[in-house]
């Protein structure tokens, strides 16, 4: 059997940079060709970025994608590195766009991948399962394609594929059966939530069952508004074998050597049925070209990639909150971040997120103190500002406050919500006057029920932890802590604010438990509610009480218009508010009813 020496080049492109792109594509061609590949594959619409979402309805950004597509191809074949084949993920189209409504039926813009090949285009493959749930609006932009491109590289056949088609059965895995290939090289733009590295890999082996070919699954990795992509690209065997899985959240290279079928030239009229006996998708044609007949086999050591396990949760969804807001930054070109620091947990945890992803130098934590401000709290702030290092101010509201109280009458909620505004104008002001993005801190428990003041705490450019339960908040600071006392460093998180009972510090003596069921009881209902889409009846069922439900529906039913305003966060859940969960404000129906 052939041998093919496979790269796939997990990069972290920009959304609409395509001169950075490309040269991006350039560079790691570049390292792969040194490495003695002989395919190179890159993720989903590496191009142009991934998800354009409405720039897909910009002819000029079409043109523009589909004219640095060959501008690429060409620049490639100047580098030197023409005779290599590489598979590009960018954006394409047919027709106009589908939103002018003129669109040919069958035609319009496309989610695409391309060979490049001795300085030109020589073949292209448009997705054909379009996703249109969670974070997925592609039926809205897209048109699918009905066309399978299989390209001879080395004596191999090899099927192009592109994310959504690995999740559905009977598509152009099925397809890729018939058609008698070796390998099916999947390019992903596949945004990262918990646990889904787990699901994955069985994917992966139920689709080279599908296909009888090995599968290499590449995937971006970095931040893009709420989203975060985290690599994990992975080969697998024809028999589902492990062969190698990149790490996640880092840039990287995997070249590996795989012994492939050798292509035949059986037509697709001569092949069985699809596995299972599932016949593939009626309509869908297969096309193919030769890039290369043979090849010579790789010079040198074999190569393998290695196979990295995905780490634990606390880490997973630590790594992916750092990767996130650092790219936040660095992709819309903020110089530092800025946020309040109280000396709870929350703001302690989004400090040490920023200054993983940007370094203490770049991380301003300001403390306002007001009157009702404990001392432990203030203490705790320093603490935590000795301990990473960051550039800690201190600028006290009440004075301001009490500018406010002289020439206002308020009383209870309205003085709280005050202090909370005078704070939000502060951070403001600094971002106005330095340039810092502005950091919130409210988790994804507050932000479901409301617990926050619009305009005050909840001011911001970008929330870290937008997506994150209370009660995952508080195992991320232990988790953090302990990685750090592992490594010999200084745990960046003051056990005080790990250990005290949460407080907005706003009134006297003040607890969050005045206002809110304690968070181990109130983040389950919120889990099942908000996650889950459970209904009353199921919380019950769950075994949570109907009063604290009740309660606990009223509050998040209500907070809508709340959320509605609140900053992008990174998104680490199947459900996060804004990208996934999009309710109406104005909405009278109660799951009480």
């Amino acid at each position: 059997m052939p041998t093919l020496r496979l790269a796939l080049c997990q990069v972290n492109p920009t959304v609409g940079d395509l001169a950075g792109n490309a040269e991006l594509i350039r560079s790691w061609t570049r390292r792969a060709v040194d490495g003695g590949a002989q395919l190179v594959a890159f993720p989903e619409m590496t191009l142009t970025g991934y998800p354009v979402e409405d720039l897909v309805f910009r002819r000029s950004f079409v043109a523009a994608s589909k004219a640095a597509l060959e501008r690429l191809a060409a620049d490639l074949a100047v580098d030197g590195l023409g005779d290599v084949a590489v598979v590009v993920g960018y954006l394409d189209a047919d027709g106009p766009p589908q939103v002018s409504g003129d669109a040919e039926p069958g035609r319009g813009a496309r989610n695409a991948a391309a060979v490049l090949h001795g300085g030109t285009v020589v073949t292209t493959y448009f997705k054909h399962h379009l996703p249109n749930y969670g974070v997925f609006d592609e039926d809205r932009y897209f048109v699918p394609g009905d066309t399978l491109s299989v390209v001879r590289v080395g004596g191999v056949d090899v099927a192009l594929t592109i994310c959504e088609d690995l999740w559905q059965a009977g598509g152009p895995f099925a397809v890729a059966r018939t058609a008698g290939v070796g390998l099916v090289v999947s390019v992903n733009g596949s945004p990262y939530e918990l646990n889904k590295d787990d699901l994955r890999l069985p994917l992966l082996r139920r689709r080279a069952e599908e296909a009888g070919a090995a599968i290499a699954y590449v995937n971006m990795t970095g931040g893009q508004d709420e989203l975060v992509f985290e690599g994990d690209s992975m080969i697998v065997d024809t028999d589902g074998t492990l062969v190698t899985r990149a790490p996640q959240f880092v840039e990287h290279l995997v070249l590996q050597d795989l012994e492939l079928p050798a292509a035949t030239t059986t037509t697709v009229a001569e092949l069985p049925a699809g596995a299972a006996g599932q016949e593939p998708p009626s309509g869908m044609r297969v096309d193919r070209v030769t890039v290369s007949a043979e090849l010579p086999a790789p010079t040198g050591p074999a190569c393998h990639g290695g196979t990295v396990e995905p780490v634990a949760d606390e880490a997973e969804v630590w790594q992916a909150l750092v990767l996130g807001l650092r790219d936040y930054v660095r992709k819309n070109r903020f110089p530092s971040v800025v946020l309040g620091l109280s000396g709870g947990i929350d703001s302690a945890v989004v400090a040490a997120l920023a200054v993983d992803a940007v370094g203490p130098e770049r991380v301003i934590g300001v403390s306002m103190p007001s009157r009702h401000s404990s001392e432990h709290s203030r203490d705790d702030a320093a603490d935590l500002a000795k301990r990473t290092g960051l550039d800690y101010r201190v600028e006290p509201i009440q004075p301001m406050v009490d500018t406010f109280l002289a020439n206002m009458s308020l009383s209870g909620v309205a003085v709280e919500n005050l202090q909370a505004r005078v704070r939000g104008v502060i951070l403001m002001a600094l971002s106005n006057q330095e340039g810092p993005l502005v950091l919130t801190t409210g988790n994804k428990s507050e932000l479901a029920v409301g617990y926050s003041t619009l305009y005050g705490d909840s001011v911001g450019g970008f929330n870290p932890i937008k997506d994150v339960w209370k009660t995952l908040v508080w195992r991320l600071a232990r988790w953090r802590n302990a990685d750090a006392t592992r490594r010999g460093q200084t745990p960046p998180i003051p056990e005080n604010s790990i250990g005290k009972p949460p407080s907005a510090e706003l009134s006297p003596g003040q607890l969050d438990s005045d206002s809110l069921p304690d968070y181990d009881v109130l983040d389950p209902i919120l889990i099942g509610y908000v996650d889950g889409d459970l209904g009353r009846d199921g919380l019950v069922e769950s075994g949570h009480d109907p009063a604290v439900i009740d309660r606990v529906l009223q509050m998040v039913d209500t907070a809508e218009y709340k959320r509605r305003q609140s900053a992008p966060g990174t998104k680490i859940s199947m459900k996060a508010f804004g990208r996934d969960r999009r309710l109406p404000i104005t909405n009278r129906w109660r799951e009480r009813d």
